[in-house]
């Protein structure tokens, strides 16, 4: 009542949010998150050029979204959620710290279906990719803002085909900065393969993406979500061109079939790890010159040992 009869006095909303967030910590507040959410939500929009308000009112749903996650409680937030936090994006374009803590939010909110397709409708993809080029430093920025392209590429959904493909050279910008870091490349890993599964890839992009993934795989072989996601990239780019076929056998680094080995021999046990490295060897398997390799390196003793672990797959 506080907050809606003072709405227009920024002074009182900042107090009322410092208030709210002493509420969120107490388990007794999960009936009133969404309710909390709409007010927090209404004071950004309404002292959008406040930074401190924005920080506040940010750091605050952040903490709803995580209690609302760990208590199992869905959170229907609709356009007017994502239309105001992409408004706190193009007001506060320079502010890191916001919007670190912005695109966390767009990250957690886009994991709902519903979710993603508001921020579709609203446009965010420029916006991303804008962020992307000038905060390309930032690990948590890029880690975040992967995820939401991930999710926004895997949407059943239609989305601009252009802004997508636009997608692909920032993404692999990300994956080649970060490659040291096992969580950023993983969301980098997951955005390039929802991509090439989408057409977003150009002939010349091949290549050096396929090169990328192989440095992913090679520099992240414990991760096995990274794993998975990037034996499944590869496999989507195997499927498009020899010329990454051709790549992953002669890369500079090494082989990429050694890298399977290697990944099969840390994951052996994980059946999604093992099928994705099964598709990729499926897709391997359509090339003369990459079968001579296979051949060579003995790789249908590895079939032999996956067929014996997973009779019944």
């Amino acid at each position: 009542e506080f907050m809606q009869a003072f709405w227009d006095i920024e002074e009182a909303q900042a107090k009322a949010i410092q208030h709210l967030a002493s509420f969120v910590r107490d388990k007794s507040a999960l009936p009133y998150l969404l309710t909390f959410t709409e007010l927090i939500i209404f004071a950004m929009k309404t002292h959008v050029d406040s930074l401190k308000l924005q920080v506040d009112g940010c750091s605050l749903l952040l903490e709803i979204l995580s209690q609302a996650l760990e208590q199992d409680v869905v959170m229907a937030l609709d356009e007017n959620v994502t239309g105001s936090l992409l408004e706190t994006v193009r007001k506060h374009s320079e502010n890191e710290e916001l919007l670190s803590l912005v695109c966390t939010l767009l990250m957690m909110i886009s994991a709902s279906e519903v979710a993603a397709e508001n921020l579709r409708k609203v446009g965010v993809i420029p916006d991303l990719l804008s962020i992307l080029r000038h905060f390309l430093h930032n690990e948590k920025i890029c880690l975040s803002c992967c995820g939401v392209l991930w999710s926004l590429a895997v949407s059943e959904n239609n989305v601009d085909q252009a802004l997508l493909k636009s997608a692909v050279p920032v993404t692999s910008a990300v994956l080649q900065e970060h490659l040291q870091n096992g969580t950023v490349t993983e969301s980098a890993c997951s955005a390039l393969w929802a991509l090439s599964l989408q057409g977003c890839l150009t002939e010349n992009e091949y290549e050096p993406t396929t090169a990328l993934l192989l440095d992913a795989l090679r520099m992240n072989p414990e991760r096995p979500v990274l794993v998975k996601n990037t034996c499944l990239a590869l496999a989507s780019l195997l499927r498009l061109s020899e010329i990454s076929a051709l790549r992953f056998i002669t890369d500079s680094k090494g082989s990429g079939i050694n890298l399977i080995k290697d990944a099969y021999n840390l994951h052996y046990d994980d059946p999604a790890v093992v099928e994705s490295i099964c598709v990729l060897i499926n897709e391997m398997a359509q090339y003369d010159d990459v079968v001579l390799d296979m051949l060579s390196q003995k790789m249908e003793e590895l079939l032999s040992e996956i067929k014996s672990w997973f009779p019944s797959s």
